[in-house]
């Protein structure tokens, strides 16, 4: 091949590219749709509420780590009562800016948490920690808002 005919395919291939990109920024650009990039869920409803208050009756509070995918929200999932359709809150792991090590620890013969840097006692309920809304959906699925916090103890309902 001779070093004109390199040239010209290599021109042609940079055209081809061009043509392309125009191509793929016309039609993303052209659709009435604004793209709206997500990573990851509103809400985190994948329990079942008789099973897994069950599992929190026997064994306490279930922890999900980081379950928005910014490494800095951990979780606590808590059911009290004995209505597996009521009582459920959801709630930080650790206090307001605190160090990601520093997490509340459930103490089941205490039935309360316990803040693993300062030894502070943090209330069953999570009291003091941010709150997310918690609710049993019709198919008995706990649905944790993790967008939408609330002052107080999470309300429950069906």
């Amino acid at each position: 091949m001779t070093p004109r005919s390199v040239v010209i395919v290599g021109l042609a291939g940079v055209a081809a590219a061009v043509v392309v990109f125009i191509f793929v920024v016309w039609v993303v650009g052209s659709g009435e749709k604004k793209v709206d990039i997500r990573l990851g869920d509103d809400t985190f409803a994948d329990l079942d509420a008789d099973r897994t208050a069950r599992r929190i009756a026997s064994s306490g509070p279930v922890i999900f780590s980081d379950v928005s995918g910014n490494r800095s929200r951990d979780i606590y999932v808590q059911h009290l009562g004995d209505d597996p359709l009521k009582g459920w809150l959801a709630f930080d792991a650790r206090k307001p800016g605190a160090e990601r090590d520093c997490y509340v620890e459930w103490k089941p013969a205490e039935r309360h948490f316990v803040d693993r840097c300062d030894g502070s006692v943090v209330p069953a309920d999570g009291t003091g920690l941010r709150q997310y809304t918690a609710t049993v959906t019709d198919k008995g699925k706990v649905m944790i808002n993790l967008n939408q916090s609330v002052s107080g103890p999470a309300s429950s309902t069906r």
